[in-house]
């Protein structure tokens, strides 16, 4: 199997809870919250534990809030290599109405990264990648992080004959997918933004996805549809993977348990077909979780035997 490595430069400490109605000007006694580590690399790191795998974490951490991240990551096992930055690791919290069973979820910007410490994530990196492994590059840039830095990364990461994964949003995805990267998981929203539309249809989904994949460096392209699964997107072609019916309970965490079911398989060496299959299994296992839970491997590998042995009847 292959190193695998992801980097979070925005992580956050997740905390949730529930309450009977969300009403205006009135105090609300909530559940005893939970806590948990977030962050799209962070949370990839923790679904590839869960499915198995292993991972080292790279992510900036910083106060009290970080420190008490670093806690719950070593109670669950994670390899961390922490970068120690002035201000504090933000916290995001999601509140569920178990009155309407709807979720309200509230995310923080993060703290103001000092130029040298997100300078010496690129010098880390430089000094830990090697041939052949896989790296995570996944969530939002914290504040003062140009929004080039994974352009940045993915210049490092084809130096050093690697591999990139990447799953972000706005000029940061922009930038850093067309500076080259392996693998590409964006949804409708941000397909379009990368191919310059206003919006996607069923009709020129396809054509505008090839086309963004043979005009840039970029290996493979799983594009996530949420409950109607996902579109795979290589040379040889596209391919439309269905997503299991399933009891939906949370979206949070779907994304990186997705991608981390993608990047496992990869580092295992298996075909980009039976990737984005196990990736849809992830990321459906985690909508059945609550909160900001992730994926359950007993309910992937449930939804991915299904997935590979159904027979579709025309």
């Amino acid at each position: 199997m292959k190193r695998i490595l992801t980097l979070t430069v925005n992580p956050a400490l997740d905390k949730s809870t529930s309450v009977s109605g969300v009403v205006p000007y009135k105090k609300l006694r909530c559940e005893v919250p939970i806590y948990e580590p977030g962050g799209g690399g962070i949370n990839v790191s923790r679904a590839i534990k869960k499915l198995g795998g292993s991972s080292i974490s790279i992510y900036l951490s910083g106060g009290p809030t970080g420190a008490y991240m670093k806690t719950l990551l070593d109670m669950e096992g994670i390899v961390q290599k922490i970068r120690v930055i002035q201000e504090w690791t933000r916290e995001n919290l999601a509140v569920t109405d178990t009155i309407n069973e709807q979720q309200f979820r509230f995310g923080m910007p993060g703290p103001k990264v000092q130029d040298a410490e997100w300078q010496g994530v690129l010098k880390e990196l430089q000094l830990l990648l090697r041939e052949d492994d896989y790296l995570v590059a996944s969530g939002s840039l914290a504040l003062n992080i140009p929004d080039d830095f994974y352009a940045r990364v993915a210049k490092i990461v084809r130096d050093k004959k690697a591999k990139l994964v990447l799953d972000t949003s706005g000029e940061a995805l922009d930038k850093g997918a067309k500076a080259g990267v392996f693998l590409l998981k964006p949804n409708l929203g941000e397909l379009s933004s990368l191919c310059g539309v206003s919006s996607i249809t069923t009709q020129n989904l396809e054509p505008l996805a090839l086309k963004f994949l043979k005009e840039h460096n970029c290996t493979a392209m799983v594009v996530s549809m949420g409950p109607k699964g996902a579109m795979l997107v290589t040379a040889k072609g596209i391919e439309h993977i269905l997503a299991p019916t399933v009891h939906h309970v949370s979206s949070i965490g779907a994304g990186d348990s997705m991608v981390a079911g993608m990047v496992l398989r990869l580092a295992n060496g298996d075909s980009f077909r039976n990737m984005a299959k196990y990736g849809v299994a992830c990321g459906s296992a985690a909508t059945m979780t609550p909160g900001t839970q992730l994926c359950v491997k007993e309910d992937v590998d449930g939804l991915y035997h299904w997935m590979t042995t159904q027979k579709t009847i025309f």
